[in-house]
């Protein structure tokens, strides 16, 4: 499914009037959109439902009549069973991942994606206007334009489009915030805008005055939308894995930032804890990614190339394992759909038990011959085991077949109960046994390790109960956080937040070609690795320094490229740049103002006051001059041997050796013996 049914920025009939910002389509009928619609309208039954049960609440604690009390009992127990069931049909929304899927998959474990938070609209018009009288006794009806501009892309946020445009969308409106908080919401008058926001996951409204709830909101959203691009990307082909480890990675590193910078939002689905729940999340479906692109042309027989799979593999389990950890602890356990705990259990003992498969493979078809480097397989048996059975060397279990095939023997059983266990799970929960592929995949693997131990089975053995060792896990390639630069720039580095020096001019001489110091970052450009001899360093020059001018060019939104060609080619005389330093600065944290809503545990009550922040001095607030108060446009950023393939759900029977195949195993049962994965 797609979020292109429309053509972005048109709409149905055309004519003037017609058109809509780019990466907003509000008109797109897809399963996407209507899942969001059908999250609105639990949100509105929910706050309705809540509001029924604060009134009948009060009026429970107000009257002495026993006939009235009864009656508001009965009245309460259907309210709670309202919301109970409510909750419910918000959790199966959450649940619901075919829908974020990319219309290609068809051999790949579903990944899980955030949903969006809903807001209500929000008038500008009449508040900013009143405070551009009051506050700079300017007429407010010559901002109209401005204004209702301002209003028009907040509203477009509401339904981005599922891909970069969406995204930059939302990254345009995030930069906005803080130049209109600046300019209209004063810490010592209100302005009576009320923002309100739904909670991702309860449906719980919060409604505040406070503006880090709407900068933390719309944060949010970019790191749902982020997730959902990266769901929907083809991991069939290299480039679509690519897009959802990049994807995955730059919403960990949103919801990192906003783990950080907003600690005070009382919406659940923004408290640390969650955060840091859904940062593992983002991060496991990144790692599980960067194992599917190392698996996508095959893994070659043999035993290196195994081992090493065997550790990426238990490396994706781990970190599964972790997720899965941190979703069962209360209070997360009590509003994380049971969905995404139970898939993170499958996909941890799917991904171990694959895991003791390569490992079984790697010792059960592979004798030690001649022409192996010993020492090199020596070496790499060792690195898989944090701990050998006990009297057994490396050399022994590598020179010895009878031993290659009892340990392979313990591996591959071991691999089969993890498949069974894997099964189990999936059976306990609906929601799961709707997703067919993940049923075809879970099994194929099962009845691949099945094979496998069948074809290594001697009936005149004794049956041997040795346990297979831990697999240490290893990767090449590891997830990180990756902050998208669009959404970091400028706006947040030079922020209200922030206390900077004033501006200082350096002299910059080049000497030998060589400036002395190098330079880091997307926009604004930062000063590292000063040689404290060079003549920029002797004339003031500090190491975190921040570049905002070079001559007369202003490049506080410039990229390193774009600055490093400024100074390019620069004569003996030099070139100056001005420079700013970034100064301790530990502001007072602000009371939380949070409470709980009644026989709704472990959620934010509706209504929550904004923080008082008239503690903080006066001196620390700049105003800026009348005649460019509401610079109102942004500055445009100027803008880096034999393969075993893996078996698949596909049913067209056995395909050669060398011949690059889909990443999953396969529910066919025509699997050839090559099919190693």
């Amino acid at each position: 499914m797609t979020d292109t049914l429309l053509p972005n920025g048109v709409k149905p009939g055309g004519g003037d009037g017609s058109c809509f910002r780019k990466g907003c389509n509000p008109f797109a009928q897809t399963g996407r959109s209507k899942l969001q619609n059908k999250r609105a309208t639990l949100n509105q039954q929910i706050i309705k439902q809540m509001r029924m049960r604060a009134g009948a609440e009060n009026l429970l604690k107000a009257t002495s009549n026993n006939k009235v009390k009864e009656m508001v009992l009965l009245e309460l127990s259907y309210v709670n069973s309202n919301l109970q069931l409510l909750t419910g049909e918000l959790d199966g929304l959450n649940s619901s991942v075919d829908v974020y899927q990319s219309s290609q998959e068809t051999a790949n474990i579903p990944l899980i994606a955030l949903g969006l938070k809903e807001t209500k609209e929000v008038d500008f018009s009449t508040p900013f206007k009143d405070f551009i009288l009051e506050h700079y006794s300017e007429d407010g009806n010559s901002y109209e334009d401005q204004i209702a501009d301002l209003m028009d892309l907040r509203q477009a946020c509401r339904t981005p489009s599922r891909n970069e445009a969406g995204v930059e969308l939302l990254s345009k409106y995030f930069n906005h915030l803080p130049l209109v908080e600046s300019r209209f919401f004063s810490p010592n008058r209100p302005t009576g805008i009320f923002f309100t926001w739904y909670d991702s996951f309860t449906g719980v409204p919060v409604c505040q005055q406070n503006f880090s709830l709407e900068k933390a909101s719309v944060l949010f959203n970019m790191a749902a939308l982020y997730s959902q691009v990266g769901t929907r990307s083809d991991r069939q082909t290299a480039a679509g894995l690519e897009e959802a480890i990049s994807s995955f990675q730059k919403a960990a590193g949103i919801l990192n930032y906003l783990k950080e910078t907003y600690t005070h939002i009382p919406s659940y689905d923004i408290s640390p804890a969650m955060l840091s729940m859904l940062i593992r999340l983002m991060i496991a479906q990144a790692q599980e990614c960067l194992f599917e692109k190392t698996a996508l042309p095959g893994v070659r027989n043999h035993f290196s190339s195994l081992m090493k799979m065997a550790q990426e593999a238990a490396k994706v389990s781990e970190i599964y394992d972790h997720v899965h950890q941190s979703m069962i602890q209360m209070p997360i356990k009590d509003n994380v759909p049971f969905f995404w705990s139970t898939m993170s259990q499958v996909k941890a003992n799917h991904y171990r038990s694959m895991a003791h498969y390569f490992v079984a493979s790697a010792l059960l078809d592979h004798e030690l011959s001649p022409r192996d480097d010993e020492d090199q397989q020596e070496k790499t048996l060792s690195q898989v085991y944090d701990q050998l059975p006990e009297g057994r060397s490396p050399m022994d279990i590598l020179k010895r077949k009878d031993e290659r095939d009892r340990i392979g023997k313990a591996h591959i059983r071991r691999a089969i109960l993890g498949h069974e266990e894997a099964l189990r799970i999936y059976s306990l929960c609906h929601n799961l046994n709707k997703l067919d592929a993940l049923q075809d995949i879970l099994r194929a693997s099962h009845q691949r390790s099945l094979n496998k131990y069948s074809e290594n089975e001697n009936e005149e053995e004794f049956t041997d109960y040795m346990e297979a060792p831990d697999i240490i896990s290893k990767t090449e390639h590891k997830a990180e956080m990756e902050f998208p630069a669009a959404a970091k720039g400028p706006l947040s580095v030079f922020s209200a937040r922030q206390r900077w020096t004033a501006p200082r001019t350096v002299r910059c001489r080049p000497e030998d070609r060589d400036m002395g110091f190098t330079l880091k970052g997307e926009s604004p450009v930062q000063v590292v690795s000063l040689d404290p001899l060079c003549q920029a360093a002797a004339d003031g020059l500090k190491e975190g320094d921040y570049i905002v001018a070079v001559g007369d060019t202003e490049c506080k939104w410039m990229g390193v490229g774009d600055v490093m060609r400024l100074l390019k080619d620069l004569d003996e005389e030099g070139i100056e740049i001005q420079v700013v330093s970034m100064m301790d600065s530990n502001p007072p944290m602000p009371t939380k103002s949070a409470t709980f809503s009644g026989n709704l545990p472990k959620t934010y009550s509706m209504i929550c006051l904004a923080h008082d922040d008239q503690d903080k001095s006066s001196k620390s607030r700049k105003v800026a001059k009348k005649s460019s108060f509401l610079s109102w446009g942004l500055k445009n950023k100027l803008k880096s041997a034999s393969t075993l393939s893996l078996p698949t759900a596909d049913q067209s029977g056995t395909l050669p050796w060398n011949k690059p195949r889909p990443t999953f195993p396969s529910s066919s049962p025509y699997n050839n013996d090559s099919a190693l994965y």
